[in-house]
């Protein structure tokens, strides 16, 4: 009889249609593949009931936060051609049902019943979050923030660094991640056209770094909200080490719940994908109605290409139940026309896609360079979900798979004048 590596590599040929362009080593030791490839480790019978109670994506991902599948060799290299046969098959691909109408193919998943031993389904890692239904009531966007962000500050120092931005920082040559972060929030505030005096509502404001450079350094009344205790709580602390409480407030609060605008200004960076297509236009007039008339809203959101079937689109599964449960990513065109809906001038759109591409692997050096810490401060499995999903969303962003951009849009007023110079990418205020 065949090493086990051998039937797994025959069975996920007949599966997918196509040669494996990986390297599979089993838990035999038994190797199969192109010798110059990247390896795909299943280090247990266990991952292959995994992939078999959940075919696709989620099977896969259970594999790998539990540890049952590793990857040797270069992690980025891995993932492109992995991806290219479970993530990016497209519209038109070879689905496991259609796979499954061929005799041969059938053949090949009774062969991998066999390998994979007992019938039991193993029990999902207790990383992965609960289903929800996407409905984003204040309860389960509560819940599904603390999931993502209430994994422990440490963690976050150790990937993010010291600025502690968690969105995609604004590079040019030279920069190092630090002061690549530093011009993003330098950037952010010279858009909104923040000067001493005004005020600043910081939507979705992660560990206070944007309250407090546009506070320290334009001199603004800044209020920023989260559903992070542990976020509120670290920024607390860095605003009054900073000695600037008296002009920056962080509070625990749901963004439909700010009540105390007018604003002049309104932040949103790397929040509005939690929001979902449902709730989108509420969270737009949500935000205009904070502003007051010629306030700037700057909204700094991913985005993902639109379909040709729109009713086609899911959730990544993976990001669903391992990173960002209920967090939905629409076309710039739909978020656009949903802020025009609202009642904003749309002013202009900047994509900084590459500069995502960019962040994501500094910060992927980060978690691999103290990896041992990462794994004792927040556990192997969320440790390796962390890994997964910062690798593989830095491929999506450099190969044009998912974008980001930054709308700036105005509520302007009845007169018509916005408050903007005429060559705003000068963005003097």
């Amino acid at each position: 009889m065949a090493d086990a590596a051998s039937r797994l590599r025959s069975v996920a040929e007949q599966v997918l249609g196509v040669p494996l362009p990986v390297r599979l080593r089993a838990w035999d030791g038994s190797q199969a593949g192109p010798p110059d490839a990247p390896t795909l480790v299943v280090r247990n019978r266990r991952a292959l009931r995994r992939i078999l109670f959940r075919p696709g994506e989620l099977g896969l991902a259970r594999a790998w936060v539990a540890g049952d599948l590793d990857i040797e060799g270069d992690l980025y290299s891995a993932l492109a051609v992995i991806s290219g046969l479970v993530w990016e098959r497209g519209e038109d691909g070879r689905t496991v049902l259609q796979a499954l109408r061929d005799p041969a193919v059938r053949a090949a998943v009774g062969e991998l019943l066999k390998l994979a031993g007992l019938p039991v389904p193993p029990a999902p890692p207790r990383e992965e979050a609960r289903r929800r239904s996407h409905l984003h009531t204040r309860r389960s966007d509560k819940q599904s923030i603390s999931h993502h962000y209430d994994v422990g500050n440490d963690f976050y120092e150790l990937v993010l660094g010291p600025s502690m931005v968690y969105s995609c920082a604004y590079w040019e040559d030279g920069s190092t991640l630090e002061t690549a972060q530093r011009d993003k929030l330098e950037l952010v505030c010279a858009k909104l056209g923040l000067t001493p005096g005004r005020r600043l509502l910081d939507v979705g404001c992660g560990w206070g770094s944007m309250a407090i450079h546009a506070a320290r350094e334009h001199g603004v009344s800044v209020v920023g909200v989260t559903l992070s205790q542990e976020q509120a709580a670290y920024a607390r602390k860095r605003v009054a080490d900073e000695g600037l409480t008296d002009r920056v407030e962080i509070r625990v609060q749901d963004y439909r719940d700010v009540r105390d605008g007018p604003y002049d200004a309104v932040s949103s960076i790397g929040m509005a994908e939690h929001v979902g297509a449902e709730r989108y236009l509420d969270y737009a007039q949500s935000l205009y109605g904070l502003l007051k008339p010629g306030g700037r809203l700057l909204n700094h959101q991913i985005a993902r290409r639109p379909q040709r079937d729109e009713s086609t689109y899911h959730v990544d599964r993976f990001i669903d139940a391992y990173v960002f449960p209920d967090g939905e990513l629409a076309p710039i065109g739909t978020t656009v026309t949903q802020l025009e809906r609202a009642g904003f001038e749309v002013r202009d759109v900047e994509s900084i896609r590459e500069h995502y591409a960019r962040t994501l692997r500094r910060w992927v050096v980060n978690l691999e360079a103290d990896w041992p810490r990462a794994m004792r401060l927040t556990g192997p499995g969320r440790a390796r979900v962390w890994r997964l999903y910062m690798a593989a969303s830095a491929l999506a962003f450099e190969h044009n798979r998912i974008g980001v951009n930054q709308v700036l849009a105005v509520r302007t007023p009845e007169s018509g004048a916005s408050g903007l110079p005429l060559r705003t990418r000068t963005w003097n205020s």
